[in-house]
């Protein structure tokens, strides 16, 4: 079956409870969308409640020009909301309730028809804290697609095993610092930043590793060389959704053949953008992006 461009994002949809009120996000949620805003073929699958949040969440994706046919309605479960509690340096940390509707997306024919069509799957660690979502997520990673893993440890939906078998599956994979240390900690792996990013880079066979540092920039290791951007400093709003942010735009210069320098600045643009406005999804446009500051 022939490839058309498109990504699929699997996981979470949910409304982040920040202190200044509700605002929709969910990890592979917020990366569809913002690969949407570049252009990018981006479709999010996953499951909402039966109920008025489930309905708002499609209302707003739908408005954000979304599509939402895979997105799944629960007559059970209800839709995801996460307690989003911001630190001194407006970084956040989340309480996420269990069990909820993306607990339990199912496996259908058009989910199966989309990933077999797709050039790219994007999916977490978080949605995978269930058997039946998790499931699901294996089924469509058998079929031969780029499979790009953004690492999300929340704690307790950190379980060692699982993150694992979700790395080994990945062609991609996008973590934190903090989570480098703890993740590359359970291969016994040791040494600095740079040290660790080559072992698991090698151990796990990657095409690509980015690691993200806050304010501090980020890194690539692709190819064997290894990149750094310090990042650009702004005044953070909040950090949610920032990475997510992030990945979408290097993503979206990785699939428009832009060299890996290029990929990295213009992604901690966009990161550094997000981490200034509140919440994970606000709006601009990639020309804004491109001829701000940043560039």
């Amino acid at each position: 079956m022939e490839k058309n461009g498109k990504v699929l994002c699997f996981g979470e949809v949910l409304w982040d409870n920040l202190p200044s009120g509700p605002l929709p996000g969910g990890a592979p949620m917020n990366v569809a969308l913002h690969l949407s805003r570049f252009d990018i073929n981006a479709t999010i699958a996953s499951s909402v409640g039966k109920d008025s949040k489930g309905t708002e969440l499609i209302d707003f994706l739908q408005d954000s020009s979304l599509r939402t046919d895979l997105i799944q309605v629960h007559q059970t479960l209800p839709t995801s909301e996460v307690l989003v509690h911001l630190d001194e340096h407006n970084s956040a940390t989340y309480e996420i309730c269990k069990p909820v509707a993306w607990d339990e997306i199912h496996l259908s024919d058009d989910l199966v028809k989309e990933a077999r069509t797709s050039k790219a799957i994007v999916f977490g660690s978080l949605a995978s804290r269930s058997t039946v979502t998790r499931n699901t997520l294996m089924e469509l990673m058998k079929n031969d697609i780029l499979k790009i893993m953004d690492v999300n440890l929340r704690p307790p939906y950190d379980t060692e095993g699982i993150v694992k078998t979700l790395l080994s599956n990945s062609d991609i994979v996008k973590l934190n610092d903090d989570e480098l240390m703890k993740i590359t900690d359970w291969y016994q792996l040791s040494g600095t930043m740079d040290e660790r990013m080559h072992s698991f880079y090698k151990l796990l066979r990657l095409s690509t590793l980015i690691v993200t540092k806050g304010k501090n920039g980020a890194s690539v290791l692709h190819q064997n060389e290894i990149y750094h951007h310090e990042g650009f400093k702004v005044i953070t709003a909040d950090s949610v959704g920032a990475g997510d942010a992030f990945l979408a735009g290097f993503l979206a210069a990785l699939f428009d053949n832009k060299e890996i320098p290029l990929a990295l600045k213009e992604a901690c643009a966009i990161g550094a953008y997000v981490a200034s406005q509140a919440g994970a999804t606000p709006l601009y446009s990639k020309e804004i992006i491109q001829n701000s500051i940043f560039s």
